[in-house]
């Protein structure tokens, strides 16, 4: 070979190719060909250092800020054993809250049934104004 000093073999265990258009990894520094430049190809350990997302909490879904030179496993993992609000009964919020103001009526329903007479809040069985014996108005609108 005419150039010996010329090119630089590529940093990964897998490949030691021998590339003429070395490229150098900006966060850890070694020299990888084409194929392994990317942080992903070459695994490289350093990317948090050059890496800008920010990571979010996957229990609460808050963004979770991270300083240069912290790796964002352990700081959202601090966050999630200290600071999260995370709350699993919000998981399980009833939807059925609206209930019967008829005496006697168990019933709940997911949306508000508002009285136009009375203003009262009842279930779809009490909706009508002759079903809860309204109060609202002395004369109801109709029979039915």
């Amino acid at each position: 070979m005419e150039l010996p000093w010329l090119g630089e073999h590529c940093s990964e265990r897998t490949c030691k190719q021998l590339d003429f258009l070395p490229l150098k990894c900006d966060a850890c520094g070694e020299v990888f060909c084409k194929d392994h430049i990317r942080y992903d190809d070459h695994k490289c350990s350093s990317t948090y250092k050059k890496n800008v997302q920010v990571p979010v909490c996957p229990l609460c879904n808050a963004p979770i800020p991270v300083q240069k030179g912290e790796i964002p496993d352990v700081v959202v993992g601090a966050h999630m054993d200290k600071d999260c609000k995370y709350n699993p009964a919000q998981q399980r919020q009833r939807i059925f809250t609206n209930k019967c103001l008829k005496p006697g009526c168990k019933r709940k329903e997911m949306m508000k049934v508002v009285c136009e007479q009375c203003g009262g809040n009842f279930c779809i069985k009490h909706r009508h104004p002759l079903d809860h014996d309204c109060k609202g108005s002395s004369h109801p609108t109709s029979k039915a």
